[in-house]
């Protein structure tokens, strides 16, 4: 049996490690003739999801995808200089761990190749890691970089 990975889904959090799991896709991208997508999910500021102040969540999710950007150009113009087909998403999110799922499985990615930690601090102890969400709950391999 071959195994050939066509899609690979990098989700993306701006980490020293998701960058580490990017470049890690890129060579086997580059091994497998893949094409990449970049998926960065934005969630805004728990705080102010309690206490709902719209305005200030809008400016925070404008500035966070405003960095993310430029993160992303960066990582798309490395993979052009080694000749992979990349494209990049950048969503608005209650559930990161639930959005990377249902992206992987509507666009068919048949790898995910994710961080191993990418958040710190009191989230990560009360929802577990995102990395630890993705592969319990996704079909696919998924390649977990430290």
């Amino acid at each position: 049996m071959k195994i050939m990975f066509k899609n690979i889904l990098v989700p993306f959090d701006l980490s020293s490690q998701s960058t580490r799991a990017f470049k890690m896709a890129l060579d086997i991208a580059k091994k497998y003739d893949s094409k990449i997508t970049l998926l960065t999910c934005i969630e805004g500021d728990a705080w102010h999801h309690k206490y709902y102040d719209a305005r200030a969540d809008s400016e925070l999710i404008k500035k966070q995808k405003k960095v993310s950007k430029k993160h992303l150009e960066d990582l798309e113009s490395l993979a052009s200089k080694n000749n992979v087909s990349i494209s990049s998403s950048i969503i608005t999110s209650k559930s990161v761990v639930n959005d990377i799922v249902t992206f992987a499985k509507s666009r068919k990615h048949d790898l995910v190749v994710i961080g191993s930690h990418g958040r710190t601090g009191l989230d990560k102890l009360l929802l577990g890691s995102v990395a630890n969400g993705v592969s319990q709950r996704i079909r696919c391999p998924v390649l977990i970089v430290k």
